[in-house]
């Protein structure tokens, strides 16, 4: 079953590729790292402090929504589903007019970008097996 999680913090370093985001259970203690790119960070942070940011001109994550929206379809959730050799993987969720989910896979760091374009931000769902997996694998 998998686990709700929320964004508890974004660790930005402008001294290194990699930035870090951490998730941490809604309805519980625990909590992960996950590093990322600095424009998927840079995009994130933005959105999270600032609700009403609104770029120039759509970013990639926009694009995202405003095509599944533009079929037809909503953006439902995201769900990290698994985790390789310290890479996680990532479904980002879409509801069609129907009620039909459909899962495209994706990059963990796209799929909260995305999930953070809504007020509020859409759910991210951890498969409980790679929560108990990056918990375990953690220092």
């Amino acid at each position: 079953m998998p686990v709700q999680m929320q964004l508890a913090r974004i660790i930005i370093s402008e001294l290194t590729e990699s930035q870090i985001i951490f998730l941490r259970e809604v309805e519980g203690d625990r909590e992960f790292p996950i590093v990322i790119g600095i424009f998927e960070a840079t995009s994130i942070d933005k959105r999270v402090k600032q609700a009403s940011f609104q770029p120039p001109r759509p970013l990639t994550h926009d694009l995202i929504v405003n095509t599944a929206e533009a079929l037809g379809a909503s953006v439902d959730s995201i769900l990290i589903n698994e985790l390789d050799q310290q890479t996680y993987y990532a479904q980002l969720r879409l509801k069609t007019a129907s009620g039909e989910l459909i899962e495209i896979d994706s990059r963990p760091s796209d799929a909260i970008a995305v999930a953070v374009t809504f007020d509020p931000p859409l759910p991210i769902y951890v498969s409980e097996t790679v929560l108990e997996e990056a918990i375990s694998g953690m220092p």
